[in-house]
């Protein structure tokens, strides 16, 4: 939301988790941030590493994390030009959470289907 001059208005958010689903919520970003927790990536690696996510999706996601200054672009003056993500110290900030939810997640699927080899694919 922007006013008339241009300047950006801050939103307004009653809780902190809010602010946080705002930056990082969704299917994909979560997905990507995990990813990129273990290095740098390139485009066609965090493909190949989220079956179902677009170019088209995961290009804009990309900027949405860049622009929420979580994650960094470098491009390299090669030919053909290579990009490569990674996750900014601020980024970093949220693997923390992205662990808990980890080890929630592997819980529940225990809790839910028993044996959760039999829903987990290894990478």
């Amino acid at each position: 939301m922007t006013e008339q001059n241009g300047d950006s208005v801050p939103k307004k958010y009653k809780v902190g988790v809010e602010a946080a689903l705002e930056v990082m919520g969704g299917k994909w970003k979560p997905l990507i941030i995990y990813h990129l927790m273990t290095g740098q990536k390139r485009t066609s690696e965090l493909l190949r590493l989220i079956p179902g996510l677009t170019q088209k999706v995961l290009t804009a996601q990309l900027r949405g994390l860049e622009n929420d200054e979580i994650i960094s672009r470098t491009i390299y003056q090669e030919i053909p030009p290579r990009v490569e993500y990674e996750l900014t110290a601020y980024g970093w900030g949220l693997k923390p959470a992205l662990d808990l939810l980890c080890y929630w997640g592997e819980e529940h699927l225990d809790r839910i289907h028993g044996d959760r080899s039999k829903v987990l694919e290894d990478f």
